[in-house]
């Protein structure tokens, strides 16, 4: 993976399955991300990390186009956007779903709606996003529940899930939609401690079946055993990027050095 903060030109790499380009968003006065540059290989696992407000949330945000750069490009797989400042150039609703289909991202909160089974949120979107045959989509859905050990609470509701199950049918929803890659925004903090685990499990068999992943996370020592990059983030820019044995075990920059310190990684 290259990254960089400047103005330096980078060459496109076509065998990068995400590639940024001078990223740059603001939300009036105030800078969220400055500049960013990065590319991140097929099946590689990028943990980023850093303090609130570094502008890690806004930059997955800009990859899934939940958010709208102001300036700067994103291609994702054989999608390239271009942002100049003025107009967004975004597809039509219908094919802007199925972009953001195939970059599932994962949030804090599960957002599962209320009214559906966890077997029927998984198949929502096979059913209206990708118009997948139901009885395709309902065998699709339970080996998806199955991959994330829930296929015993297919028929359950989800206020009878507890907050880790609930991330986990969350995970297999955004998985059903068969993504190039996978985000995760603070996929556990909203959590029990004692939840995180089964939901970092599923994190860790996704890496081990070569999906491309990003993670935002405050999880040092899974990003250290499951990452092959980190990125440290700190007021929009990326102050250090390695493998984990250089940024979590051996950081350079004094910043990265001080934020470890609270986490004793």
């Amino acid at each position: 993976m290259m990254m960089s903060t400047n103005n330096a030109t980078q060459t496109n790499d076509s065998k990068a399955m995400i590639q940024i380009s001078n990223l740059k968003k603001a939300f009036g006065d105030h800078v969220v991300l400055k500049d960013i540059s990065m590319q991140i290989g097929k099946g590689s696992v990028v943990a980023m990390i850093g303090p609130s407000g570094s502008g890690k949330s806004t930059l997955l945000r800009c990859l899934n186009l939940l958010t709208v750069p102001d300036r700067g490009s994103v291609r994702i797989g054989e999608r390239h956007f271009e942002f100049d400042g003025k107009t967004s150039k975004l597809p039509k609703d219908r094919e802007l779903a199925g972009f953001r289909a195939r970059t599932g991202m994962v949030f804090q909160h599960f957002n599962l709606f209320p009214h559906m089974t966890a077997l029927e949120n998984v198949m929502e979107g096979m059913l209206t996003v990708l118009r997948t045959p139901k009885a395709e989509a309902r065998s699709k859905a339970q080996a998806l529940l199955q991959k994330v050990g829930l296929e015993d609470r297919a028929e359950i509701y989800p206020q009878r899930l507890s907050g880790g199950q609930k991330q986990r049918v969350a995970i297999a929803r955004a998985l059903a939609m068969q993504p190039d890659v996978m985000l995760f925004d603070e996929a556990t903090s909203a959590l029990d401690p004692e939840l995180v685990g089964e939901v970092l499990n599923v994190i860790r068999s996704l890496a081990k079946d070569g999906m491309t992943m990003i993670l935002v996370t405050h999880e040092i020592a899974f990003a250290r055993e499951v990452a092959d990059q980190v990125i440290f983030m700190r007021d929009g820019v990326v102050v250090e990027a390695g493998p984990p044995s250089q940024v979590i075990d051996a950081p350079q920059q004094a910043a990265t050095q001080a934020f470890l310190a609270r986490f004793n990684a």
